[in-house]
């Protein structure tokens, strides 16, 4: 593992540990390389009323904003178990909205090893915000 990814990898293990998920015990972190050189991270977080609840995704990118950066240069997501926890389709198009299709996507199973993959690998023939430009 680079140095870049160390540091992603440490930002999302950080956070997923503040994740609140009392109904599906799935703790996820995600940390993402902006534009500005910074690293921001977010965390999941349920509700009872499950479609209110929020992926880690899009908490970091939401940080990301507030924090000043634009773009998506590199995500580093973590979950539980060996499989990659990959983001599932509503956040692969959250990403879309803030990067470049290749952007790579690290996918982690803290116990087995990362999966790396673009943006353009996980959501191929997306729509994204230049389709809308006048």
């Amino acid at each position: 593992m680079n140095e870049q990814d160390k540091a992603l990898y440490e930002a999302a293990e950080a956070v997923r540990k503040n994740a609140y998920a009392p109904y599906s015990k799935f703790q996820v972190g995600a940390a993402i390389l902006a534009d500005d050189g910074r690293i921001y991270a977010g965390c999941n977080v349920e509700n009872a009323a499950y479609p209110v609840g929020n992926c880690a995704e899009p908490s970091a990118i939401a940080a990301m904003l507030a924090g000043g950066g634009k773009r998506i240069k590199r995500i580093y997501v973590t979950g539980p178990g060996a499989m990659p926890v990959t983001p599932c389709g509503g956040c692969r198009q959250r990403i879309r909205e803030f990067a470049d299709l290749d952007v790579e996507v690290v996918s982690h199973g803290v116990d087995g090893k990362p999966l790396v993959q673009t943006l353009g690998q996980l959501l191929p023939h997306s729509f994204g915000p230049e389709f809308l430009s006048p």
